[in-house]
C-alpha cells in the first residue's frame, strides 16, 4: 500500500497530476471515443478540486490561499495535459491515416485529447 497514492502524494504537484490524468483518461474510457472534449472538462475538474481540498487542509494560510488554490489548480491541470502538446504543430494525430496503417505504425494506445 505505500507505493500507491497517500493523502501526501496527492497534495503534491506530480501525485495531483497523476491522479487528474488517469481519472480523465478512465472516466473518457468508459464514455467512449467521442468523449475528448468531455475528458478536458473532467481534467480541469479534478485538478481544481484537489487544489481546493489541499488548500482546505493547509494550515496557517490566510484568505489568500484561496486565490492561490485557483492557480495552483492550473497548474495541475497543465502538467497532467502535457504543456509541450499545447501548440498544433507538436500534437500526435489522434485518428491514423491509411498512410500510417500501411506503413505498419498503428494508433498509439494513449493518445493526446488537447
Amino acid at each position: 500500500m505505500n507505493d500507491l497514492f497517500t493523502w501526501a502524494a496527492l497534495g503534491s504537484v506530480a501525485g495531483a497530476s497523476a491522479a487528474t490524468l488517469l481519472t480523465a483518461n478512465v472516466v473518457g474510457g468508459l464514455i467512449g471515443p467521442n468523449s475528448d472534449k468531455a475528458r478536458k472538462w473532467i481534467a480541469l475538474g479534478v485538478a481544481l478540486t484537489l487544489s481546493y481540498a489541499t488548500a482546505a487542509f493547509a494550515t496557517g494560510a490566510g484568505g489568500e490561499k484561496w486565490l492561490i488554490a485557483f492557480f495552483n489548480g492550473l497548474v495541475i491541470f497543465s502538467a497532467a495535459l502535457g504543456v509541450n502538446q499545447l501548440p498544433p504543430g507538436n500534437r500526435q494525430p489522434t485518428q491514423a491515416s491509411a498512410d500510417q496503417l500501411a506503413q505498419g505504425r498503428e494508433p498509439r494506445f494513449v493518445r493526446s485529447w488537447v
